[in-house]
């Protein structure tokens, strides 16, 4: 699943087609990627409007137009976009296709668990607004996140790590890289961590979600095979499935399990777990 660096990449590749207007709309209607979307309105709305802008939001990304028109874009597991030329003839797993002048902006998705979603509202759509505010912004406060996880304090802390209606965007790697950081073990309970433990996940989840902005989504138009190259190798990304793989700051042997439904990796040596 695309994590929040991943999401402003594809976004970002959208950005050519910023002030140019929609001339026609190419859709495969039916298909299950546009499940409570209403495509003759999506088709209707769009042609002829302007791109204004766009941004993302925890896994999800927002594409805005004038004189109204909110786009919706969930990648799930295989979904990109793309810019193809005037002339390019769309694909079979491409669902979603903006006609502009100089350019098509493609949503392609083969597995077709991802979603488009659209509104014509004045404002952005409650689907969009509902999201948790970004851990990059200033309401993402150590005393907030000491507060969801006294909430979710029996479930271990990868798992909580996990829900979106507080740490959007993060998803599984980031999650192991997170802790791995700030040296806590995947199966300790939230409401077990101390307040310097705490401390430590608000500033690694703030430093991991930056740097990986940084490293990946600023990588222009690389291929998506390609996102992640730019990641440090010092980072435990590199060492997490590696087989017989260490912890890349101790050499020493790295642990896996299945914690709260996903596959997790930490390091034994680094991450000890307080009974």
């Amino acid at each position: 699943m695309p994590e929040l660096a991943e999401v402003e990449f594809f976004r970002r590749r959208w950005s050519a087609g910023h002030g140019a207007k929609i001339l026609a709309v190419k859709l495969h209607e039916g298909k299950k990627v546009f499940r409570g979307c209403d495509t003759a309105l999506l088709k209707r709305k769009l042609t002829g409007a302007k791109l204004v802008g766009s941004e993302t939001k925890a896994k999800q990304m927002l594409f805005h137009f004038s004189p109204r028109g909110w786009l919706g874009i969930h990648l799930g597991m295989s979904g990109e976009t793309r810019v193809e030329a005037p002339d390019y003839v769309a694909a079979k797993h491409d669902h979603l296709v903006l006609v502009q002048k100089d350019r098509q902006l493609v949503f392609n998705d083969p597995r077709m668990f991802g979603a488009v979603l659209f509104d014509d509202g004045q404002d952005a759509p409650t689907w969009w607004t509902r999201i948790a505010p970004s851990i990059l912004s200033t309401e993402f406060t150590v005393e907030a996140v000491a507060a969801f996880l006294k909430r979710r304090a029996r479930a271990p802390i990868k798992a909580v790590l996990l829900m979106q209606e507080r740490f959007p965007g993060i998803g599984n790697w980031m999650a192991d890289e997170v802790l791995w950081r700030a040296a806590i073990h995947p199966r300790q309970l939230a409401g077990q961590l101390t307040p310097a433990q705490v401390r430590a996940l608000h500033r690694e989840c703030r430093k991991v979600c930056t740097l990986a902005l940084d490293k990946i989504a600023g990588r222009g138009g690389a291929m998506p095979k390609d996102l992640n190259v730019n990641i440090p190798k010092s980072w435990l990304f590199w060492h997490r499935w590696r087989q017989g793989g260490n912890d890349p700051r101790t050499g020493t042997p790295l642990a896996h399990a299945t914690i709260g439904g996903r596959t997790t990796c930490w390091s034994p040596a680094r991450q000890k777990l307080v009974r």
